[in-house]
């Protein structure tokens, strides 16, 4: 049976939201845009996101005035996702696992242990899964490329994760969506979904022992002052898509949409290269900051999660079409 969609509740949209929420799109004529993103100004889809702003309005002399606010100044992915459904906002950047919660297909690129490298993940990404995934959105545009998060790794701060079994009972923050929390849940831990502009303070009194991230962003989010144990794992690739409200963004001049489809494109790929060498440099940097690395053996834990049933569940809900789809660029996995 496919997934359900879950409808999010009314949530409530902050006065901080309020300020800034007013979209303005007039065809061919002024255009005032706003961008919500999640990760600090330092993250280098942050950066991408600024630098694509700053194109768009130099190449249209400042008639297409677009900003982008990180940091979450414009509430928590649940919130901003909300407004960019209901045509509060403009745009946001947004995990595809994230996006589940209202458009099921947007997770099956968070698979895990589904991509080996960089390599497949592209050819994925811009191909036919990522095409399968933006046509399958609910009211929401997304751009063709698609921002690297990275490769997601466990940190802790009890004890470091080098077999399955140390994952037993651990209080796991994890984003609020399905596939985080059945994953984790099939490995034996305790999952918690925490936003991420909460995640430092439930690690620094402990409601959670430990979390699982990107490099990238354990080092923008100083998560290294409060953990002490990274453990490469590598469990599931995850990346940022570039979204608008679909009803705004087809009421745009179509010069105008496509100044700014390829005035994303250029920091987009700089990004992903970005992004792929930092998860590696990271590495010793946070190392000197007092993170302790190791790299468990993975097999281990993709057998774990086919012995509990995770990837038969999994294609059931997304269905068999979407499941051959992802499975042309990971291989079997069910």
């Amino acid at each position: 049976m496919v997934l359900n969609r879950r409808q999010f509740g009314a949530a409530a949209i902050g006065s901080m939201a309020a300020m800034w929420a007013a979209p303005s799109i007039a065809q061919g004529g002024k255009v005032n845009l706003k961008v919500g993103g999640q990760f600090a100004d330092s993250h280098p889809s942050s950066k991408a996101m600024e630098a694509a702003c700053a194109e768009i309005r130099q190449q249209s002399n400042g008639r297409i005035d677009i900003q982008f606010f990180p940091n979450a100044q414009l509430g928590s992915d649940a919130a901003t996702l909300t407004q960019v459904r209901s045509g509060v906002l403009d745009m946001m950047t947004a995990s595809g696992i994230s996006m589940q919660v209202v458009s099921p297909i947007a997770g099956i690129s968070g698979m895990a242990f589904a991509f080996s490298d960089y390599a497949h993940v592209w050819h994925a990404m811009d191909g036919d899964l990522g095409a399968s995934i933006r046509a399958g959105l609910d009211g929401i545009y997304a751009f063709p490329k698609i921002l690297d998060s990275g490769y997601r790794n466990i940190t802790t701060s009890n004890h470091p994760i080098n077999t399955v079994e140390d994952l037993k009972g651990m209080k796991m923050r994890v984003p609020p969506s399905p596939v985080w929390v059945s994953l984790f849940t099939a490995l034996g831990s305790s999952p918690t979904s925490i936003t991420i502009n909460e995640l430092y303070s439930a690690l620094q009194t402990k409601i959670v022992d430990g979390q699982e991230n990107p490099l990238t962003i354990i080092e923008s989010g100083k998560y290294y002052e409060v953990l002490k144990y990274c453990s490469i794992t590598e469990h599931m690739w995850d990346g940022l898509w570039i979204i608008a409200n679909g009803k705004s963004i087809k009421s745009l001049a179509a010069d105008d949409l496509n100044l700014i489809t390829k005035s994303f494109e250029v920091p987009t790929e700089r990004q992903r290269a970005e992004t792929e060498r930092l998860n590696v440099e990271l590495e010793e940097s946070l190392k000197a900051k007092g993170l302790v690395f190791n790299r468990p053996d993975k097999a281990p834990f993709r057998q774990t999660l086919t012995k509990a049933g995770f990837y038969a569940d999994w294609k059931q809900k997304y269905g068999a079409e979407a499941w051959s789809v992802l499975e042309k660029y990971s291989g079997n996995l069910a």
